[in-house]
C-alpha cells in the first residue's frame, strides 16, 4: 500500500489544526504547580503536610502532565500519513465507539464518553487508529463537548478533504452527576455533519443508524 505524509499547507488549515495551543507566557513552573495544589488541599479542609498528602501535589501534577497532553499535541501531525490503494471504494468509513475521557472547562470534572466518526474519502484513507488518535488530542484539553466536536470535524475536513464528514459524541458529564443536579446517568450528544452528510439527511440517518447498529 502506498503510504504518503503530505507536507499540509499549514497557512490553509484553521489555528487549532495546524498548531499545539500557545502556552501562557511565562508558563508556570512544576513548583508553582505543586503548592497550588497544596493551597486547594488547605481550601478543601484538609492539611496537605499530613502523611497521605504530602505526595499529593506531585502526583497531581504529575497527573495534569497526562492528562493534558493535548495541549503539546498537534492534529495535522496525527493525520499527517494517508494511504492511496482504495480500489472504487466510494462510501463512507466509519469508526465508532472510540472511547475517550475529556475536562470540562468550566468546572474541570471529567466527562467520558464514545466518539463515532465518518467520513467519505476522496481517493486516500488515513489509518483507522489515526481517528482515534486525533479524539484523544482533542480530549486531552479543558474542553466543552460541542466544541470538541466541531474540533474534530473540522480537522478531518481540512486535512483530509473528504466529500464529507460526520462526528458524534456521546458523554457522560461529571459537573451534571456528582454536582449540580446530580443525576447520574444522564447522557448529552452532540453531532456535527459537514458536506455531503450535511447536505444529504438520508445520509445522516444511515450514519446514526449504523452507529447504534443491530447489537447495541
Amino acid at each position: 500500500m502506498d503510504a504518503v505524509v503530505k507536507p499540509w499547507p499549514k497557512a490553509s488549515l484553521t489555528d487549532h489544526v495546524r498548531q499545539a495551543p500557545q502556552a501562557p507566557s511565562p508558563r508556570p513552573s512544576r513548583e508553582e504547580a505543586e503548592a497550588a495544589v497544596r493551597t486547594l488541599i488547605a481550601f478543601a479542609g484538609d492539611h496537605p503536610d499530613r502523611e497521605g498528602l504530602v505526595e499529593t501535589p506531585k502526583r497531581v501534577v504529575d497527573a495534569y502532565e497526562e492528562l493534558y497532553r493535548g495541549y503539546r499535541e498537534v492534529p495535522a501531525e496525527v493525520l499527517d500519513r494517508t494511504f492511496s490503494e482504495i480500489g472504487k471504494y466510494d462510501d463512507f468509513v466509519l469508526v465508532r465507539d472510540i472511547s475517550f475521557s475529556s475536562h470540562c472547562e468550566h468546572h474541570m470534572m471529567p466527562f467520558q464518553g464514545k466518539a463515532h466518526i465518518a467520513y467519505k474519502p476522496v481517493e486516500r484513507v488515513v489509518g483507522l487508529s489515526k481517528l482515534a488518535r486525533l479524539v484523544d488530542v482533542y480530549a486531552r484539553r479543558l474542553q466543552t463537548q460541542e466544541h470538541m466536536t466541531s474540533q474534530i470535524a473540522t480537522a478531518i475536513e481540512e486535512i483530509l478533504k473528504p466529500r464529507g464528514v460526520a462526528v458524534m459524541l456521546e458523554a457522560e458529564h461529571m459537573c451534571m452527576s456528582v454536582r449540580g443536579v446530580e443525576k447520574p446517568g444522564s447522557s448529552t450528544i452532540t453531532t456535527q455533519f459537514i458536506g455531503s452528510f450535511r447536505e444529504n439527511p438520508d445520509e445522516q440517518v444511515r450514519f446514526i443508524t449504523m452507529v447504534r447498529g443491530a447489537d447495541r
